[in-house]
This record gives structure tokens, sequence and C-alpha cells, in this order.
């Protein structure tokens, strides 16, 4: 029995054909690569939901609220077992 991630699913009738005479490598290509690959960052920069004011002012205070907490915690429980140790190996 094969695991499914295993499996070759590919069909080959679906991969382009190389073309030999292909020169993406050559220097001639480089600026198209780079205006693709920055036309490509900002067509998915368009597709983000940013999120507004309210809603980054609010999970900001979320976030540090509970980043305070759970470091709040942490030092309790440390401080509690270094005072639980000390009872122990005195």
């Amino acid at each position: 029995m094969t695991s499914p991630i295993s499996e070759d699913t590919t069909d080959s009738s679906e991969s382009p054909a190389e073309d030999p005479t292909d020169s993406s490598d050559s220097p001639e290509a480089e600026p198209t690569r780079q205006s693709g690959f920055l036309a490509a960052t900002y067509e998915e920069l368009s597709l983000v939901v940013w999120p507004s004011r309210q809603q980054l002012f609010s999970e900001s205070i979320a976030v540090i609220l509970m980043v305070s907490l759970s470091a709040a915690f942490i030092a309790a429980v440390s401080r509690f077992y270094s005072w639980a140790s000390s009872q122990i190996f005195v």
C-alpha cells in the first residue's frame, strides 16, 4: 500500500515541452525576469486584505495583553518552582 504523498499524480501531457532554444539564462532575459517578478509581487499584494486602523489597533492591544499575561504567568510558575525547590533542597 502506498501513501497518497508518494504517488506520482502528474500527467506528462500537462507539462509544457521544453524549448531547446529557450534563452532564459541569457543576460538579455534578466530585465524581463525582474519585471515579471515585480509584476507578480504587485499582483499578490493587491490580493491582500489590509486591516483597518481600528482592527489593527484592537488586535495589537490583544497581542500585547496576551504576551504580558503569558510572561506574568511564566514568571509566577518559575518563582513557585524556585521557592518549592528551595524548600525541598535546603
